[in-house]
């Protein structure tokens, strides 16, 4: 009789975990969902966020960052988008709750936002800001670094500056130093597909001196335990080429000036701090 029982409750146990796995496998094929995307800005500090949202039990991140699905226009020449091919990217736990990725292009691609919500109107979004004029600079040496820009700074501005005002202007995934940093135009955009408690906004300046209070608005915003104590890790950051001039410095404060008036206007933050 005992060995009976004892079957059965093995035998039930067993059925319990296969159709967890069995659930898990439909999700990823069909009901899949994944809940929250670090959506921007590109040099904000998305590869630190990242990582520290790996650390925790309850959240499964992509099996790497910056995925470039809802940007790749590939991805979406058919009305029935192929998002097998998009969750392939993560591997469920029976301890994960919710299921992010960090592609920071998104926020200023034209029409990520949109297929983003058509994907999943129920998605959150995590962006952080950062002093746009420290923002274009670092995002200029990053690809310098990269050996995939051979102007100066003060060429690549100009010229972009002089591209952005053309009546034939294209958005551009490398050489967009001035334009990702007009941060109003984007955020208006996801306000257009999303509500504003579906947004996370966070400052640079939080990420890197208040860690853990930044954690913690985000244990809240996704719905899911606080963070254990985290470690600030300075991560991906590079030595500079150069500093950046006074004649460059006001280029840019010129260039942002109104946009950072509306922003403050549409967040009600001070942005004052935001210069050279």
């Amino acid at each position: 009789m005992f060995i009976i029982y004892y079957c059965a409750i093995n035998i039930r146990g067993t059925i319990s975990f296969f159709e967890k796995i069995l659930k898990i496998k439909i999700d990823q094929s069909s009901k899949f969902k994944v809940g929250f995307i670090i959506c921007g800005a590109q040099k904000g500090g998305t590869t630190a966020l990242d990582h520290y949202l790996r650390q925790h039990r309850e959240i499964c991140m992509a099996n790497k960052k910056e995925l470039h699905f809802f940007d790749n226009d590939e991805n979406f020449m058919d009305t029935n988008p192929d998002y097998v091919r998009y969750h392939n990217y993560f591997s469920l736990k029976e301890s994960h709750s919710i299921i992010g990725e960090a592609t920071p292009i998104y926020m200023y691609w034209n029409q990520s936002i949109e297929r983003i919500h058509s994907y999943n109107p129920n998605m959150r979004l995590i962006v952080i800001l950062r002093n746009p004029i420290e923002r274009a600079f670092s995002h200029w040496n990053m690809e310098r670094h990269r050996q995939r820009e051979s102007r100066t700074f003060w060429d690549a501005i100009k010229e972009e500056k002089k591209e952005i005002q053309s009546s034939v202007h294209k958005q551009h995934r490398t050489f967009s130093y001035l334009e990702r940093g007009l941060y109003f135009k984007q955020i208006k955009n996801i306000y257009n597909y999303f509500k504003e408690d579906q947004l996370l906004i966070i400052r640079n300046e939080e990420l890197r001196n208040d860690l853990n209070k930044v954690l913690q608005d985000i244990s809240n915003f996704l719905s899911i335990k606080l963070f254990d104590k985290v470690e600030t890790k300075n991560i991906h950051s590079r030595p500079y080429t150069s500093k950046l001039n006074e004649r460059e410095g006001q280029l840019l404060t010129s260039f942002y000036n109104k946009d950072i008036k509306s922003l403050e206007a549409l967040l009600e933050w001070d942005l004052s701090g935001w210069g050279i």
